[in-house]
């Protein structure tokens, strides 16, 4: 131990003492035995100094002074800027520093100024890494007692402070203090840049990046980069797999906290979010925003290039294509996987879709989750996983009342629902036409837009949307999935193997003259052709149409519209039909093909009119002497000898 000689240094020579007095614990020096006792008790945990009002307990004297101010309300210290008042005399002057701006206390290692030491000691540990602070529970390590305190509330479940506008209650007072904003609309930070206002700090910062384009946070993985933590971490999920988040109805695991709470809706049936305008109920915050746009008809997303405005970012993006000419390129071996990121580009909010990580062992098919990969997998195994309590029946959870038709998901039942009801909730903004389906609406829309974003890599013809794209794959690979039962006929599509059935089953007879039809739609129009109703009147010339579809198209000689337009000499067109054979004549391309004698050609008429040549069917007859032609210009100019004769015989 130090004798007095050198414990007391500081005299003539004006030294400072010597820290002579250690720390059995952390090796940590004092001047005077005083100062290492006070310090032991930040290791043993005594507080040998008891408070008489309340019972709390002190490590220091000084400590238990400063608390008695607070039974006493005594606030001796004034600050002379502004009326407020202190009990300390070191908060006075931590205080005044907030309006001096002095910031004494300096980091060695960037220099950046702090107004307390404490403050530089909670920042130089940035630098050092230290985090002396561990929860005993996780061994998670935390640069601040403060921060460790906040942190043990989520093991305990501790919610120290509570609103008393709602109830409710949360682990700290900082998110009490952001809580009651929403209460009472206050958004105290202001954005320079556009003088939006924003609840807190933290959500300014991240806002003022949509400026700056700073993406500060990076992903060790991918290099891609983030505007905020919060964003980063998400997105870390999609490498490891993690899905923290738990249903407790059904055990389904979520990547997100706010994932998992929409979710639980989907079994509570909440819909929390309400229009004031329709009283129409929504499960998410985003889709009444977006519902609301239907009726203020704002468009705040707006194209630079022609100022076309849209209600939707997706449709902005989309939309931008028509600009730029860009595609994405779809391959023949890897299309399934690369659809898979392309469908739902930017849809989240750090812009990332999840990865399609699980694979159909049947038929290789790929899904980004696990319970869409389980639901697809009924349809090669037959499982029925859901049984009646009541007849012990298996079959599909969701059961159309209608038409007793069911379906795994309740989001089928509901579109299915529409087919009943007739209704058609979602709108195109460019013609008014109501869509019972969203996908059904966005596919809509690309015919107004000229959008076609699914190229093939083969010929580099151009779809709408995916499922079109696919069949045509068909046509290149020659794969005919779909088989019939009766004849074993193979198919590239469902929709034509169960147009060929009905040719078995005899399904759909016209009474009239026997002929077949595969839909109960082609039946009702063909059905006018014998009754020679046409329903269908146009309003401007009174010319009547047995289908809807052509009364349409007429109206377009009236109104002058050509809503079709060719992209390469912009030419347009008044029928989709139209704009179609036309493209024909830039692609080269001859879709229909002679089954005889395989010559091909752009235009089924041309097929028709070929394959008369091989069956010798000649259709057009001659009302005068009977003779048959096999085109109907044949028969025109066969028409003049006859005219011709008359004139003869008149003379």
């Amino acid at each position: 131990m130090a004798t007095g000689a050198e414990s007391k240094m500081q005299g003539d020579n004006g030294q400072d003492f010597l820290r002579t007095h250690s720390c059995s614990y952390c090796d940590k020096e004092f001047r005077c035995k005083s100062e290492l006792n006070e310090h032991l008790r930040t290791h043993t945990g005594e507080r040998p100094y008891q408070c008489g009002e309340c019972g709390n307990r002190f490590g220091r004297l000084s400590h238990l002074k400063s608390h008695m101010k607070t039974h006493t309300g005594d606030k001796p210290y004034r600050c002379q800027e502004c009326p407020r008042l202190f009990s300390e005399l070191s908060n006075l002057k931590r205080h005044i520093r907030t309006h001096t701006g002095e910031k004494p206390h300096k980091c060695e290692h960037c220099h950046k100024g702090f107004s307390q030491s404490s403050d530089l000691k909670r920042h130089i540990r940035t630098h050092t890494g230290e985090n002396p602070y561990r929860c005993e529970e996780c061994s998670k390590q935390f640069t601040t007692l403060s921060s460790l305190k906040r942190h043990m509330r989520n093991h305990t479940g501790e919610k120290p402070y509570r609103c008393e506008e709602c109830s409710m209650q949360f682990t700290t007072l900082s998110d009490l203090k952001r809580h009651m904003r929403t209460h009472t609309g206050e958004k105290p930070y202001r954005c320079e840049q556009c003088n939006k206002g924003l609840r807190d700090s933290a959500h300014l910062k991240t806002h003022m990046r949509t400026y700056t384009g700073e993406t500060p946070y990076k992903c060790e993985e991918c290099s891609k980069q983030f505007k905020t933590l919060s964003h980063l971490k998400r997105h870390m999920r999609t490498h490891t797999g993690e899905k923290p988040y738990r249903c407790e109805e059904c055990s389904m695991q979520f990547t997100t906290l706010s994932d998992l709470k929409r979710h639980m809706r989907t079994h509570t049936g909440e819909k929390p979010y309400k229009c004031e305008t329709c009283c129409k109920q929504f499960s998410v915050l985003s889709s009444l925003k977006r519902h609301l746009r239907t009726h203020t008809g704002e468009k705040p997303y707006r194209c630079e290039e022609c100022s076309n405005h849209f209600t939707r970012l997706p449709q902005l993006r989309s939309h931008m294509r028509t600009h730029t000419g860009e595609n994405v390129i779809w391959s023949l071996t890897n299309m399934a996987t690369r659809a898979g990121s392309h469908l739902k580009q930017g849809e989240g909010e750090d812009g990332q879709d999840s990865p399609r990580t699980h694979k159909c062992s049947h038929c290789d098919k790929e899904f980004r989750f696990k319970s869409k990969l389980n639901r697809h997998l009924r349809t090669h195994t037959s499982e029925r996983p859901y049984q009646c309590n009541e007849c012990g029946k298996r079959g599909n959870p969701y059961k159309c009342e209608k038409c007793s038709k069911q379906f795994t998901t309740l989001s089928s039942l509901k579109d299915h629902m529409r087919t009943h009801t007739g209704e058609k909730p979602y709108r195109c903004e460019h013609c008014n036409k109501g869509i019972s389906q969203s996908t059904n609406l966005r596919t809509h829309v690309r015919t107004h837009t000229g959008e076609n974003p699914y190229r093939c890599e083969e010929c580099d013809k151009q779809f709408a949307n995916l499922s079109n794209l696919k069949r045509h794959l068909r046509t290149h690979t020659g794969e005919k999935p779909y088989r019939c039962d009766q004849c074993n006929k193979q198919f590239t599509t469902l929709s034509d193997v169960k147009k060929h059935v009905r040719t078995h089953t005899g399904e759909k007879p016209c009474e009239e003259c026997s002929k077949l039809f595969t839909t109960l739609s082609n039946l009702k129009s063909h059905m006018r052709t014998h009754t020679g109703e046409k329903p269908y009147k146009c309003e401007e010339c009174s010319k009547q149409f047995s289908a809807l579809s052509t009364l349409n198209q007429h109206l377009r000689t009236h109104t002058g519209e050509r809503p079709y337009k060719c992209e390469t000499y912009y030419k347009q067109f008044r029928e989709l039909g139209a704009l179609k054979k036309h493209m024909r004549t830039h692609t080269r391309e001859k879709p229909y093909r002679c089954e005889a004698c395989s010559k091909q050609f752009s235009e089924l008429e041309n097929l028709k009119k070929h394959m008369r040549t091989h069956t010798g069917e000649k259709p057009y007859r001659c009302e005068h002497c009977n003779r048959s032609f096999r085109q109907s210009r044949s028969l025109r100019a066969h028409m003049q000898t006859h005219i011709g004769e008359s004139l003869s015989l008149t003379l």
